[in-house]
């Protein structure tokens, strides 16, 4: 499938708990358009091992994302009735309990692969049914969104593999920076280190502070 980056985010309406409590029907990040960026994130499914570690370290830096104007929204295959009940779940029995951020039902897992993330592929057998090749989920897809809708960074994992929530701070950070100064965030930039001009002379320039 082709990069999303630089691309328009595909566009969905679905249901969503918000809140922990709240189930909606609309769900859509168009709402965000103009206003704020977005972490978009995908996991595999409710009631897992690894994922409600990502879930609660989302949790845990929430004001992070908020204090940079920044959306966090989760989305799995699950029905909104499974991600409700998984919210009200203790933590401590493996549950998501705490968490505040959206959560997307992707039960038809069109999102999932209008996104590129759907694990398993669809496919007709010998006798004309559809069954999926693979397993039928989404794989540890995240995407950063800007306020135009356009996706400017996306990382995809493997299943046994979570992810770090400093680094999409991080990568929050550097489209931010450039945003604001126009200045392009080198390897291993972080916020308060040294950016530079996107030019040969500012490459330069940078590489020889390094030494």
């Amino acid at each position: 499938m082709r990069s999303l980056i630089g691309r328009q985010a595909p566009k969905f309406k679905t249901a969503a708990v918000l809140n922990g409590t709240e189930i909606v029907q609309d769900f859509s990040l168009d709402q965000y358009l103009g206003k704020k960026d977005v972490i978009f994130f995908f996991y595999p499914m409710d009631f897992t091992f690894v994922c409600p570690t990502e879930l609660h370290a989302f949790q845990d830096k929430i004001d992070e994302f908020e204090k940079r104007g920044v959306a966090v929204v989760g989305c799995s295959v699950d029905s909104e009735q499974s991600h409700w009940a998984w919210l009200n779940t203790p933590k401590n029995q493996g549950g998501i309990q705490g968490v505040k951020y959206p959560l997307v039902a992707d039960f038809s897992k069109e999102i999932s692969e209008k996104f590129g993330v759907l694990a398993g592929k669809y496919a007709p057998d010998a006798e004309g049914n559809w069954v999926c090749e693979g397993a039928p989920v989404a794989y540890r897809g995240l995407f950063l969104i800007d306020k135009k809708g356009v996706v400017r960074h996306c990382v995809i994992n493997d299943l046994p593999l979570g992810r770090s929530v400093d680094e999409a701070i991080r990568v929050v950070d550097a489209l931010q920076h450039f945003e604001e100064f126009g200045e392009v965030c080198p390897a291993n930039w972080s916020k308060g280190k040294t950016a530079l001009k996107d030019t040969h002379e500012g490459v330069a320039n940078y590489l020889s502070e390094q030494k």
